[in-house]
């Protein structure tokens, strides 16, 4: 077993491909084979996989997503400004974790695969992703 906290630099709203440094985070783990787990600590974005080639596919899914739960008259929880309730929305849509098989100590993605951090806030900050693996 391993498991080890990624924390991400400030992104900026919008979906971003994090791959890379998911398998950077992966280096120092001494498993080659088995299953990783990856969890962001927050309520306010996401992770995804999705399509790592065309970036018009990230866009695509930021404009969807904002058409559907941005800008809502009817939402309560703005305490941290418009975005506030739109990206916990967005978060729970798309889900806090992904699990991605691990083979021969590298992720088994797909050939058009990625990780996507979905950062629903107009200033989110710095991220925490944990990452455990557990295998052989």
């Amino acid at each position: 077993m391993f498991q080890t906290t990624l924390r991400l630099r400030p992104y900026p709203r919008g979906f971003h491909l994090i791959t890379g440094e998911v398998e950077e985070a992966l280096r120092e783990c001494s498993v080659h084979n088995g299953i990783v787990h990856i969890f962001i600590k927050h309520t306010s974005a996401s992770l995804t996989i999705n399509e790592n080639a065309d970036p018009s596919v990230r866009s695509d899914m930021e404009s969807f997503m904002n058409e559907i739960c941005d800008d809502k008259h009817y939402f309560i929880h703005t305490y941290e400004g418009n975005d506030d309730m739109p990206a916990h929305l967005k978060a729970s849509l798309l889900g806090s974790s992904v699990t991605v098989p691990l083979t021969n100590g590298r992720l088994n993605l797909g050939t058009w695969q990625g990780i996507y951090l979905g950062e629903h806030r107009d200033r989110g900050g710095s991220r925490q992703i944990v990452l455990t693996v557990a295998g052989a």
